[in-house]
């Protein structure tokens, strides 16, 4: 079966939209006669544009004008978006458990905690900062230190094995710590904690990162960073 060709729907006359022909003074007929010659003259497009150029005309409607784009100044933030941190590289912190691996040194490599005051403590180099570092930071003051005096040439990789927690608090039925999971977001967090309680507001959280609060609307967008303590306020009647 061949294909089925589907009507041009800009022929297509709206049962509704008035006749554009009625109305026309009789030198708009004449220019509809003549337009017959010119069209064996200019060729079929070319003749289309003028009839229906002097049509409007003839009509006594302005020409359509090319429309003109205006400049516009980019849209303002929202108060999430403004509040909401950039996706950025995970910053360490205490309480993440990390797997450091030394290439071809096995006794140098293994699991390793970020203790209370943000450091790890690594074989033959001791004391490492890990507090408020990414990953590739931490990884390199690694390699510093074993470059000091230790080795030549040193190649180290680092991973979280376990997240520090993050804490909810507020109107639900079991505030307290929580296990951080990847992607975790805030609906995830009240849902872990047992859901709200009557009293809360089911809106808008506040969210404690890095020492300051911030209010956020309570919905999937709003994600939760391990070391983040989630606060659900109460509703006011």
């Amino acid at each position: 079966m061949g294909a089925i060709e589907l009507p041009d729907a800009s022929k297509i006359r709206r049962p509704d939209a008035p006749d554009w022909r009625i109305g026309l003074t009789p030198e708009f007929e004449r220019v509809s006669c003549n337009a017959g010659n010119l069209r064996r003259r200019l060729g079929r497009p070319v003749i289309a544009a003028v009839a229906f150029a002097l049509g409007v005309a003839c009509a006594g409607a302005p020409l359509p004008l090319a429309p003109v784009s205006a400049k516009t100044s980019a849209a303002e933030p929202s108060t999430d978006d403004a509040q909401a941190d950039p996706p950025l590289a995970y910053r360490l912190g205490s309480g993440d458990k990390l797997r450091v691996i030394v290439f071809g040194e096995e006794d140098l490599s293994g699991e390793f905690e970020v203790d209370g005051t943000g450091s790890v403590s690594l074989p033959l180099i001791g004391q490492v900062s890990a507090q408020g570092e990414t990953l590739r930071g931490f990884e390199e003051a690694v390699e510093e230190a074993l470059r000091d005096g230790y080795l030549k040439n040193p190649r180290v990789s680092a991973e979280v094995l376990n997240y520090r927690p993050f804490y909810i608090i507020g109107e639900v039925e079991t505030g307290g710590e929580y296990p951080f999971v990847s992607g975790m977001h805030v609906l995830n967090a009240v849902a872990l904690a047992g859901g709200y309680t009557y009293r809360a507001n089911a809106d808008k959280v506040f969210i404690t990162r890095r020492g300051q609060e911030h209010e956020f609307s309570a919905t999937s967008d709003a994600k939760i960073q391990p070391g983040d303590v989630v606060r659900v306020p109460e509703r006011f009647f």
